[in-house]
């Protein structure tokens, strides 16, 4: 059974920066489809960013110019590394993997989820 567990969040000062982990177990981060959403308090969730098995990456408007998306396939953990936080930054950041994600930006194309960190940005 994949999982995935994410961890890093925190509070920090808005302009700051922070660094959030995925550790993947039962699978093999490198030949799955992986991406973070964020979910705000009172808000959907919404696509952040992702990686493709073939290190492709797709960026929402809020990542780009921000944040980065990496994997390191040696410890099986994907990061999302965030620069310049904002208060809107705020959320609850949750990793998602799937065999063969028909559509990086879209939930439903993601078999398992992780628990999610909050990210809380002090203005």
């Amino acid at each position: 059974q994949a999982q995935v567990k994410e961890s890093g969040g925190g509070l920090v000062q808005a302009g700051g920066s922070l660094r959030l982990s995925c550790t993947a177990s039962g699978h093999s981060i490198s030949t799955y489809d992986m991406a973070w959403f964020r979910q705000a308090p009172g808000k959907e969730r919404e696509f952040v960013v992702a990686i493709t098995s073939s290190d492709g990456t797709w960026y929402s408007d809020i990542a780009k110019g921000r944040f980065t998306i990496a994997r390191d396939n040696a410890k099986n953990t994907l990061y999302l590394q965030m620069f310049r936080l904002r208060a809107e930054d705020t959320a609850l950041y949750l990793c998602a993997a799937s065999s063969t994600a028909h559509r990086l930006q879209d939930q439903s194309s993601y078999t398992y989820w992780g628990q999610g960190t909050l990210v809380t940005v002090a203005s």
